[in-house]
């Protein structure tokens, strides 16, 4: 059977602040459900990659890998932006390495690790597809906040820095503002001629971990879990849904979840493992 999805998107618990998934809890459902592939895209980190590259491998998915990325908000620093990267080759692992190291080593704010979008220009973004993180994303604060104009000039940076590799983010996770976003993510995609993507942000595996997950955000944030005034950053809905799931809250776009089935198959990293790799490090004579 052609597969009709896959998770692009999926916090682990090495996401620290906001995720509880353990990884071969995540590779046995997909895996149950008959998906072909399933992406680790923890936030600011590739802790678990090895880990979830070995589980995927061994269930027989192919392992996506990338990240959910901090960009820094020049206009408001404690407003950032976020997107997505999945590394389609080798290169692109290395760049995403670098952008991350780099961000941690230069331009934190407030504990976070942000990437500057200049970078992506300056270093070439060859081996990378990059999702444009939905309503969280540049594109998707300038279209909720009815900036039709600055929404465009977002989405045409984003189209000219990944040729042919940008893709923009539908998602129905439970916010409140989802179809708002949605309909004027669609139409902006049309408009500029480009493609959409379906995607989930899984944070946990099934519905009744929701109130675990709220917990570990809360240690996070430094909130009670009983306190009524704390922000809600997540809904109950981000469990690991079904395809099935999937295909009916997008069955009026059915070529975004066409989409993300595509970016699997264009995601093609292998990581080779049991090889030790040492940095080089110059050595001088005498």
């Amino acid at each position: 059977m052609q597969p009709k999805f896959v998770h692009l998107r999926l916090h682990s618990e090495y996401s620290i602040v906001d995720g509880i998934v353990r990884i071969d809890d995540a590779v046995a459902a997909a895996a149950a459900d008959g998906m072909p592939a399933l992406a680790l895209t923890d936030l600011s980190n590739l802790f678990g990659m090895v880990k979830f590259y070995q589980a995927a491998r061994g269930q027989g998915l192919k392992p996506l890998i990338g990240c959910d990325v901090w960009l820094s908000n020049e206009t408001d620093r404690d407003k950032p932006y976020r997107a997505l990267f999945l590394c389609a080759s080798r290169d692109g692992y290395l760049k995403l390495c670098d952008w991350l190291t780099r961000a941690y080593r230069s331009n934190q704010h407030r504990g976070r690790a942000e990437l500057q979008k200049n970078w992506l220009r300056e270093s070439g973004t060859d081996g990378l597809i990059a999702l444009s993180g939905a309503h969280l994303g540049d594109i998707g604060h300038a279209l909720l906040a009815d900036n039709a104009a600055q929404a465009k000039k977002c989405a045409q940076f984003w189209a000219e820095a990944f040729p042919q590799r940008f893709y923009i983010e539908l998602q129905r996770s439970g916010q409140p503002h989802a179809e708002h976003y949605v309909k004027r993510a669609v139409r902006l995609a049309s408009d500029l001629q480009l493609p959409v993507v379906a995607t989930h942000p899984v944070q946990f595996i099934k519905p009744e971990d929701f109130v675990a997950h709220e917990a570990r955000v809360c240690i996070a944030e430094g909130y009670v879990l009983s306190d009524q005034r704390r922000p809600r950053h997540f809904s109950d809905e981000q469990f690991l849904k079904t395809q099935a799931q999937m295909a009916e809250l997008f069955a009026d776009t059915p070529q975004a979840l066409e989409n993300a089935v595509e970016i699997a198959r264009r995601c093609s990293f292998v990581l080779e493992l049991g090889k030790s790799r040492l940095p080089l490090f110059p050595t001088r004579m005498g």
